[in-house]
């Protein structure tokens, strides 16, 4: 049997050409490796809460670039309503003064007809012309005016002649020399007419008649009236 020396405690084998304490950092790395274990589980729990905030700015980020072209698309959109708005707007304008040229142009035959019929002579196939192209220029929007008797508007009429008459109360159209033309609210030609104004100095005849009736009955009164025989 092999006796054990007291006093001596048995020791790790170490290797050949290696000191005893090379042997000491062996041992005790197994417990530095279970150290470091436990420190990176410790921060396990926290990792989850930094992710959610992670998703959380990005889900912003997400919602304002929406908002930002959600914006731009409906400033696009009332852009184009404007544009087609102006676009309708110019085309009606530019079909208007196309149509008014148009009919301007055709305004002396206009007035030939006019006078032919006031002189009896629109007959045969010049009046089924003449009729057929007033009704043309009617759908095309064409509308005459200007009467006798109208009083005169300034925006409207062309005073051509000038007189006084005792029986009109305000400037009044006399005489229509020409007719005057309009396409909608836009006057093509103004009517051309001839325009009488009150007399000067002359007031109303109804005015006049109660005076005439006062000096009628004046000389009976001072007659003390007819004789007694």
């Amino acid at each position: 049997m092999t006796e054990e020396t007291p006093g001596f405690e048995e020791k790790p084998d170490v290797p050949s050409g290696a000191t005893p304490e090379d042997a000491e950092p062996q041992a005790a790395a197994p417990e530095k490796a279970g150290t470091d274990s436990v420190e990176e589980s410790g921060p396990a729990a926290p990792a989850g809460d930094v992710q959610d905030v992670a998703l959380t700015a990005q889900l912003d980020q997400v919602r304002m670039a929406l908002n930002e072209r959600t914006a731009d698309l409906q400033r696009l959109q009332a852009e184009y309503q404007n544009y087609r708005r102006r676009v309708e707007r110019d085309r009606v304008t530019v079909k208007e003064i196309a149509v008014a040229n148009l009919l301007s142009e055709l305004l002396p035959t206009l007035d030939d007809i006019g006078r032919a019929r006031e002189h009896g002579e629109l007959v045969g196939g010049f009046k089924s012309v003449a009729e057929s192209l007033e009704t043309v220029a009617a759908k095309m929007g064409l509308q005459q005016f200007g009467k006798e008797g109208e009083p005169f508007d300034p925006t409207i009429h062309e005073a051509l002649m000038h007189s006084y008459a005792p029986d009109v109360e305000e400037t009044t159209c006399v005489a229509i020399l020409q007719p005057g033309y309009r396409i909608g609210e836009r006057t093509i030609r103004p009517a051309r007419v001839a325009v009488a104004e009150p007399q000067p100095g002359a007031t109303p005849a109804k005015a006049d008649e109660p005076s005439a009736q006062a000096q009628a009955a004046a000389p009976d009164e001072e007659s003390g009236g007819p004789d007694e025989g």
